[in-house]
Parts: C-alpha cells; structure tokens; sequence
C-alpha cells in the first residue's frame, strides 16, 4: 500500500496532476510525498475521504498553493490548524463526518471560498468570522451541537444554501432575512420554537425545512406557497375552531412562543394606541432609507451618517423586527398577529396532521383586517 502510495505521489508531480484521489487508504498522517521539496505546485484537487486523518499539516498551504478542493470527508479529523487560511484559492472544503470540536477564525480568510460542508462533527460553536466569506454558496453544519449561529453570517451576501439540521437552536438569527440569495433553509430536529417574521419575504427563498421542531406552533405567512417542512412540528392536535382573524385566543398565544424580546407589544383589532416608540421608530427608519438612498445617488465624499445615534440603534433601524405582511411597512415593536390554520390553507392536505399554523403579523388595525392570506 505505502508503495503504491509513493508511486501515485510520484507520478502526480511528474506529469503535473491537476486531481489526485487519495480516498480509502487507511492514512493516519498526511502523506509526506506530498510535503516533499516544492510539494504539487499544479494540484488543484485533492480527494481524501475516508481515510484515518487527525490533523492537516501547518504548510499545507506552501506546498499545495493552487488547491481549489479539498475533501476530507470521513476522516478523525480533530483540528485543522490556523495556516488554512493560506489557501488564497480554495473554493470548496468538504471536513464532513470528522471529530472537529472548534473551527479556527482563520477560516474567514478564505475569501474565495464557495462550499463549505461541516456536518457530523461536534462543534459547538461556529466563529464570527464566517461572515467574512462573501462567496460562500453553501454552508452545511448539520448534525453538530450548536447553539447559536454566527450574527455576522447575514454577511455571507452569496449564500444559497444553508443546513443546519440535528442541532441544539432555539432560534434562527433575524438578520438571515436579508440573504437575498438564500434559496434553501434547512434547520429540521432542533429546539425551534419560533421563525422570524421576515423568513420567507425575499423570492429568492423557496425550500424552507423546520421538521421535527416540536415546540414550533407557528409559521410566518411569507412562507406560504413555499415549499416546507413542517411534519413533526407542533404538540397539540387542536386546531382554531371559528371565524379566522379573531382577536387573541389560547391558540394563537401557543402559537405565538419563543417571539423576540424586541416584541414589547402583540396587540388585537380592539386596541387603539400605537406606542410612541413604536411611531418614532417607524418614522426614523423612513428617514435613515430617504438619506441613504439619495446618498447612492449622488456620492458625495464628505457624506455624514445620516444621524447622530449610536451605532446599535442605526443597527436596529437597518434590521427592523419585521414587515407588515399587508402594507410592507417596518415594525420594531408592536406585532397585530392574525392565524391562519393549516388546514384553511392550500397546504392542508400535504400534512396528515395540522399541527401547524400560518400566522400573518401586521402593523395596524387596517391591515389585519384586510389581510387574506390567499391574496
């Protein structure tokens, strides 16, 4: 097997490989052929899969310079160290099925990465800087421990596809609403018990997956006519019984679990008064999009901020809570909720339990009332 082995490596650097397949070797360490003098200077794919792997060499990078992928799926994988970073051209990294408890902020460096698959390991957390990877495509980290997602990963302005199922999230970040790229959302057998009120807004979005979220009662109305997951989720066999758009009752509060703290208000048709925050709010985010849209129109160097607030607030008015599924209007908040049971829906019959319901979330009195989720 060594010989073989030797004699792969060998012929590789002869002829200039551009692909080598290392996959079923059983390799406890990283071939040092590969390492030796200047390495494979013209190797741009490297398969190592299923394979017995611990770590990655600290000058992967020097002697492998051109890697565009690198698959090391089905190895043991514990760490990959910090001179990642160094593969100015790396696309795709496949470090599926491993033992990684940590990744390394170095990964952000990969400015031109495009496929990152993570799943099956034991990370229990992911670093801020993943959101430093403007090309990323794809972002699979399923099957790990996660808690949280990265807040910086609304920065990932190309991804299409993110995976996060089989782990520990109680929620799903606001700010990946404004992923206008994000086609496909899987986070099926967590600890969901709420969606934003914004997920499903952009057209982008069209596969969104959410099984097996028992506590998950509600979806936002903007997913409806998408295609979606939802078996498993929900405790209660009990559906609303009555005219729909009714004022608060014990199903759509259940439905309503796990809202943001940002919610300081969920209001009904009889309550009359709009919190003054609520309206300054309303009337500072028309005012930040007026200025910074006719700053893009005429660039002028000495540009001030558009306001004097602090740089949470100005946060805040870019990511508003939501928007009024009726009008479109920004809401930071107050929420008027209106439920739309499953089996009202054209949905009803592709679930065989309707355990799940559509919740429109609106901004007024006027537009709960006139809001129909069929159009």
């Amino acid at each position: 097997m060594a010989t073989e082995l030797h004699e792969a490596i060998v012929m590789a650097k002869q002829e200039r490989h551009k692909n080598l397949f290392l996959n079923y070797r059983n390799l406890n360490h990283f071939p040092v052929d590969l390492l030796k003098d200047e390495g494979l200077q013209f190797l741009e794919r490297l398969y190592m899969k299923r394979n017995l792997l611990t770590t990655l060499p600290d000058n992967l990078p020097q002697k492998l310079p051109n890697l565009i992928e690198l698959y090391l799926h089905s190895n043991n994988i514990v760490l990959i160290p910090e001179a990642i970073g160094n593969l100015a051209r790396l696309q795709s990294l496949d470090l599926s099925n491993n033992a990684l408890q940590l990744l390394c902020p170095e990964v952000g460096r990969l400015r031109t990465l495009r496929h990152l698959r993570l799943s099956n390991n034991q990370l229990k957390c992911l670093p801020p800087e993943i959101g430093d990877l403007h090309e990323l495509e794809t972002l699979d980290v399923s099957m790990n421990q996660l808690m949280s997602l990265p807040d910086r990963l609304h920065r990932c302005i190309s991804l299409q596809s993110l995976s996060a199922d089989h782990n520990l999230l109680s929620q799903v970040p606001r700010h990946l609403c404004w992923l206008h790229r994000l086609n496909q959302l899987s986070m099926a057998a967590n600890r969901l018990t709420f969606l934003p009120l914004d997920l499903g807004r952009s057209r982008e979005l069209q596969f969104v997956f959410v099984d097996n979220n028992v506590d998950l009662k509600g979806l936002p109305s903007y997913l409806y006519n998408k295609v979606i997951g939802c078996s498993g989720c929900g405790v209660s066999p009990h559906v609303l019984t009555g005219e729909l758009g009714d004022s608060l009752d014990e199903d759509l509060s259940k439905g309503l679990v796990g809202l943001p703290a940002d919610v300081k208000v969920v209001t009904s048709e009889a309550d009359n008064v709009v919190p003054l925050e609520e309206l300054a709010m309303r009337t500072l985010h028309r005012l930040f999009h007026q200025q910074r849209n006719h700053h893009r129109r005429h660039t002028d160097v000495n540009f001030l901020p558009p306001m004097a607030l602090p740089k949470s607030f100005l946060d805040l008015l870019q990511f508003p809570l939501g928007h009024c599924h009726r009008c479109s209007q920004a809401m930071f908040t107050i929420i008027y909720p209106k439920l739309f049971p499953l089996r009202h829906t054209a949905l009803a019959g592709v679930h065989r339990r309707a355990t799940v319901s559509f919740v429109a979330y609106c901004c007024s009195k006027r537009c709960l009332r006139t809001f129909n989720l069929q159009g």
